[in-house]
């Protein structure tokens, strides 16, 4: 009652200001107040109001409260996930725990949103090969179809806020794993393009504009199965690729024109390494290219000073112990770790200082993410 009081005595633009700073548990909330305040918290104007407002919070926040956000996989359940925060104190809170809609091989964030994607691995049905957005903040998941792809195509994902149309994108790519020798040559590489506000997927050519012309991907690196490939950062998606002759580069996709670009890599930068992985990471505020040595297991942090600028690559050699995986940055420029030895342990592990501190964790960490933003997105149906 009191909040129709509120209503009837403030003006209707005050009101709508005013709840657009709620956050969206409190919103799901609030639509059975009035059949009036239903029609406003459901519709999209609204719902892409209260994301924007959402995210210039967070850009204003100084980052006292939190340092990011993990998703977590319970040992033996694959369907559930937990969403904890990170706090500044280096302790975890969990925030939400949830089914997922399905069992995944491949799940990524952006902005608040996951997805996950289910594909048939030995047979290809079109009700097999699925994919679900899934927002955590209102717990509502909404199915896309794929396109079905054989059994010896690799796929890999990307998943893109566009800030112009507040809209996400999903960037999924489709080529032939297998080493070629000789004069046989992979097919190249195709691209899907799903948009969220419309629903739908397109088809795009893969053509690379650099320095020395355009020319097309032959393959996606990735680490591992379920390893979405792709970061997001400056408004695109970035991934290490190899085009013919085997040539690595970092190719990335603009979300607001969706033409593919090309970076040059350090310039022999694996001379005398043997890696044991290579991700594509963001570091306080640079694109950075992260490589741990096999044997050694020293972690080389290649960070981008000028973006797109090869001249402006630095590196910083951190010495590291036991099997470990690397799971992200935090917003400190902490390396947050996976470690094997012989049980999975979170760390933290100080470049500067060189100490690690063992984070407890229940559950098993899949992913890490620095940014994220209660949204009511999903909320409307579309």
């Amino acid at each position: 009652m009191s909040q129709l009081l509120l209503s009837q005595r403030l003006p209707d633009d005050l009101v709508y200001e005013i709840l657009t700073l709620l956050p969206a548990k409190s919103l799901i909330r609030f639509r059975c107040v009035s059949k009036s305040w239903y029609c406003t918290i459901t519709h999209r104007n609204f719902i892409m109001a209260q994301f924007d407002r959402s995210k210039s919070l967070f850009n204003n926040n100084s980052n006292d409260n939190n340092n990011g956000y993990m998703l977590s996989i319970p040992p033996l359940y694959r369907k559930e996930f937990c969403t904890a925060v990170y706090n500044s104190d280096r302790t975890l809170t969990e925030t939400s725990r949830f089914q997922a809609p399905c069992c995944f091989g491949v799940a990524g964030c952006c902005r608040g949103m996951f997805y996950f994607v289910h594909e048939a691995e030995y047979k290809v049905e079109k009700e097999n090969n699925r994919m679900y957005f899934w927002n955590p903040s209102i717990r509502k998941s909404k199915k896309v179809q794929l396109t079905p792809s054989t059994i010896l195509d690799a796929v890999v994902y990307g998943l893109a806020y566009h800030y112009q149309n507040n809209d996400y994108k999903i960037l999924r790519i489709i080529f032939d794993p297998i080493f070629h020798q000789g004069n046989l040559k992979p097919k190249p590489a195709e691209a899907e393009i799903y948009t969220l506000s419309t629903d739908s997927w397109r088809r795009v050519v893969i053509s690379v504009e650099s320095s020395s012309g355009s020319k097309p991907i032959e393959s996606v690196h990735y680490e591992r199965k379920g390893d979405p490939g792709f970061v997001f950062f400056n408004g695109a998606l970035h991934c290490i690729a190899r085009s013919q002759y085997h040539n690595k580069f970092i190719m990335y996709f603009d979300v607001n024109d969706e033409r593919f670009r090309e970076i040059l890599l350090p310039q022999n930068y694996l001379d005398g390494i043997f890696p044991y992985s290579q991700h594509l990471a963001v570091f306080k505020g640079l694109l950075a290219l992260i490589v741990i040595e096999e044997k050694s297991k020293i972690c080389h942090i290649w960070m981008m000073k000028e973006y797109g600028v090869a001249e402006s690559w630095i590196k910083k050699s951190v010495p590291m112990k036991g099997d470990l995986w690397f799971l992200g940055f935090t917003f400190n420029g902490e390396l947050l770790i996976q470690k094997y030895n012989p049980f999975q342990t979170l760390r933290i592990f100080h470049p500067e200082s060189l100490n690690e501190e063992i984070l407890e964790s229940p559950d098993y960490i899949f992913m890490y993410t620095d940014f994220w933003v209660e949204s009511l997105l999903l909320l409307d149906g579309i």
